[in-house]
């Protein structure tokens, strides 16, 4: 993905919020979500993220590589819709590059822990909003009654290609 200043601001919407809502789809079809947390957001708009090379998502992926990811932090009024590619794989350079101690708590033998692979994302859609404060919502609403005019889009919006 290339977009420039929009790409940047993605990335950096993305560092802000971390954790996202990843959905899958499973064997049958079905859309399989779970929050995950946000390692990486490289320049080109690659996200990468541990898993469990044996986790029902890496099973998934096996199957159908299409995945979504959400982001939200309602108290900075900060949204993001992203889908691309995934793919699992173990990468050992780039785990350490990533790796924290708290990556324990899921994989108690580090970075020789058979069981940590990597989920890397390939973007090829995003959106985002970085919507005002309520202040700014009920002007609008008092403009909006008195001209009769609908509010076209408060804050920043943007869709990525």
């Amino acid at each position: 993905m290339h977009d420039g200043p929009g790409l940047q601001r993605l990335r950096e919407l993305i560092g802000e919020v971390r954790i996202a809502l990843l959905t899958t789809l499973d064997g049958e079809g079905q859309m399989h979500t779970r929050p995950i947390e946000t390692l990486q957001c490289e320049p080109d708009g690659t996200l990468w993220f541990f898993t469990a090379c044996d986790s029902p998502k890496s099973a998934e992926l096996r199957h159908d590589t299409r995945v979504s990811l959400g982001y939200s932090h309602p108290g900075k009024s900060i949204y993001v819709a992203v889908s691309g590619v995934g793919s699992v794989g173990r990468d050992i350079a780039k785990a350490a590059e990533l790796w924290s101690p708290g990556q324990l708590a899921f994989y108690p033998q580090g970075l020789e822990d058979p069981r940590l692979a990597l989920l890397k994302v390939r973007l090829e859609r995003a959106e985002y909003w970085v919507t005002p404060g309520k202040a700014s919502y009920v002007l609008a609403a008092v403009n909006a009654a008195l001209t009769g005019t609908p509010a076209g889009v408060l804050g920043e919006n943007r869709k990525l290609p």
